[in-house]
């Protein structure tokens, strides 16, 4: 069996800025700590927390503890949100992404500027309902997922528009998308750049390059994670002929695994990198030889504060 492994992988600087938040905050306080929405879309990241004292909540009423910290998901809230957690007297820490604040600053100043704002996103997705949720008048916003949603927009061709999209979207559909809004609106105040973030993209490049190399791909990451199931998607836009997005080793269709000779191996944005190594001592442990490739595509350096 040859095993290509691409990097880069697994944890991106947002999703370890917010675990190292969570991790501090259960250093310093008594159990429980309150989270609202979970910190990241993994479900072996969420299972131990809880087994350290973090309850996830998904409204601020569920706090039964109020003198304890409330922790914001790296996927960001709505404005309203804040501020009933500040009426509430909450002790608030702000795990959300630097880059999903940076483009919460861009749709505030979009709106301050009079734009119609197009928002590329999963209309349910937390981080797009803290989006939307910066605007002062929500009527501004109109959300689309795909091009057909693009073409259906009632919007004038001559009015001010501002975009923004999800950071954690496909690289290849969000800039189709942008396209068509470019060619068909006349006032794009923002020059219209995708906010699709350098993790998800990088990830996406990697995958693309793994297409390449091997037909069969395995992702780690739970199906939830919109940057997870991207991967898978573009896993198969690339060339690979089966991908499979699977929470861990476990979860591997093994009939399916026997018969190929080789197999890729990547892993989203908050999938922790100890599934990636339990994976290979699977495979290791099933087939006599197991030559495992490194491929690089690009280095990421980036941490947050």
């Amino acid at each position: 069996m040859e095993v290509y492994i691409v990097q880069p992988r697994g944890f991106c600087a947002g999703v370890r800025r917010a675990l190292e938040i969570v991790q501090t905050a259960l250093q310093n306080n008594d159990s429980p700590i309150y989270v609202r929405h979970e910190i990241v879309h993994n479900k072996h990241i969420i299972n131990d927390l809880k087994q350290k004292g973090v309850v996830f909540i998904d409204d601020l009423s569920e706090i039964k503890e109020t003198d304890k910290p409330v922790i914001f998901s790296a996927h960001g809230v709505a404005e309203e949100v804040k501020q009933q957690a500040q009426k509430m007297n909450l002790s608030i820490i702000d795990a959300t992404c630097p880059l999903v604040e940076a483009v919460h600053q861009q749709i505030r100043k979009l709106e301050q500027e009079g734009a119609e704002i197009i928002v590329i996103g999963k209309p349910t997705h937390p981080e797009i309902l803290g989006t939307v949720g910066q605007l002062k008048d929500k009527h501004k916003a109109h959300i689309i997922s795909n091009l057909q949603e693009a073409e259906q927009l009632q919007i004038e061709p001559t009015k001010k528009i501002g975009i923004v999209s999800q950071t954690t979207l496909s690289v290849d559909d969000t800039k189709e998308i942008v396209c068509y809004l470019q060619k068909r609106f006349s006032n794009i105040l923002n020059t219209a750049h995708p906010n699709v973030c350098f993790a998800t993209t990088n990830r996406q490049k990697a995958v693309h390059q793994l297409a390449k190399m091997v037909e069969n791909i395995i992702i780690i990451g739970s199906k939830n994670s919109s940057n997870s199931m991207h991967l898978k998607e573009a896993a198969l836009h690339y060339g690979a002929q089966k991908a499979w997005l699977v929470d861990d080793a476990s979860e591997v269709d093994w009939a399916e695994i026997d018969n190929c000779s080789s197999i890729g191996i990547s892993a989203g944005a908050s999938a922790p990198e100890y599934l990636v190594e339990e994976l290979i001592k699977v495979l290791q442990q099933r087939y006599d030889n197991v030559n495992i490739h490194h491929v690089i595509v690009a280095q990421e350096n980036i941490n947050f504060k």
